[in-house]
């Protein structure tokens, strides 16, 4: 598991076939990635001691990025120089986007299984439905009048 800007980011590549690239595939070395990134080596290091962005690492300890590393170190220099942010409040944002990611991921998988429970719902209680019996009719006595009834005690006479 790496850790990426405060977030914990599971093996890449779990579960799939380990000669298919993706985007999270850990294919280029610290030279490529830099100048893929259009930064300098040493910046690179900088921001992987920082937690900025934690490529995963070979057998041997080298860093090995991915294209969303690559993406996410283009991003960290936009809001570095264009947007003037220090890169403790660069670290923060991407630990909330991350945060923001994993909820939105969780608020679906949540409604699909409210979803699920409702189809759920709606098949059992069509099964009570079917299983009335059609012969019945309910009855209901209801009077509807204006009269008024007064309640008078009965006087019993003394013994």
């Amino acid at each position: 598991m790496t850790v990426d800007g405060g977030g914990v980011r599971g093996p890449r590549g779990m579960g799939r076939n380990p000669y298919q690239l993706t985007e999270e595939s850990p294919v280029y070395v610290i030279s490529v990635a830099a100048e893929l990134s259009g930064l300098h080596p040493q910046t690179l290091r900088q921001y992987d001691r920082l937690g900025l962005v934690c490529p995963d690492r070979t057998a041997g300890r080298g860093r090995r990025y991915s294209a969303r590393d690559i993406e996410q170190l283009r991003e960290v220099q936009r809001l570095s120089q264009d947007e003037g942010i220090n890169l403790a409040g660069i670290k923060r944002i991407i630990e909330l986007e991350n945060q923001v990611a994993a909820l939105q991921a969780r608020v679906a998988e949540l409604t699909a299984a409210v979803e699920g429970a409702a189809a759920v719902i709606q098949q059992r209680e069509a099964a009570v439905h079917a299983s009335y019996r059609r012969d019945l009719v309910p009855y209901q006595d209801v009077q509807h009048t204006s009269a008024l009834v007064v309640w008078r005690p009965i006087k019993r006479s003394s013994e």
